[in-house]
């Protein structure tokens, strides 16, 4: 009975050492419409290594095709049409891009909405980070779904159009 005892304890101590500092740090987004649409959706942010944040989920009512999707500076989605959010979250003062190169940290590229008018997301986007206290650190920043597509070059907004959903990671 003794040793059960002690097994049991030491099972225990194990898996509470195994919960602690080895979890990736995560955030959530929920999508709501803005400018009249009726995009929304709910996005999952895991950090996947130093500076590198995979944000994945489901996007839908938005017209099929590519449109832009980016993290903006401030987490405010309270105007009717998003421009609460402030510019793209650049603590680096870069000219706007895709996911790759020369970019923003809030440029996210695009997401495709397939002839239904939904996304599946799943990107993973360099130069972010879900540590509290970073510079690049975007909890509390809002992510913003375009009426159109990014062209991944015009800056500073890659003129991808008005802003169709808006919600801030929390």
């Amino acid at each position: 009975m003794k040793h059960i005892a002690i097994a049991a304890a030491v099972t225990l101590g194990l898996a509470a050492c195994a919960g602690t500092g080895s979890e990736s740090p995560t955030g959530s987004v929920k999508l709501e419409p803005r400018s009249g649409s009726k995009v929304g959706g709910t996005l999952t942010l895991t950090q996947v290594g130093p500076d590198r944040v995979r944000i994945a989920g489901e996007v839908t009512g938005h017209s099929p095709g590519p449109k832009g999707f980016h993290i903006h500076d401030k987490g405010d989605c309270s105007a009717p049409d998003a421009m609460s959010a402030g510019g793209h979250f650049n603590p680096g003062g870069r000219k706007h891009g895709g996911l790759t190169g020369e970019r923003h940290a809030g440029d996210i590229g695009n997401i495709v909405f397939d002839a239904s008018g939904k996304a599946t997301v799943n990107v993973v986007a360099e130069g972010i980070t879900l540590a509290k206290g970073a510079a690049n650190n975007v909890v509390g920043r809002a992510v913003v779904v375009h009426a159109a597509a990014d062209d991944l070059k015009t800056d500073p907004t890659g003129n991808s159009g008005g802003r169709v959903a808006c919600g801030v990671i929390q």
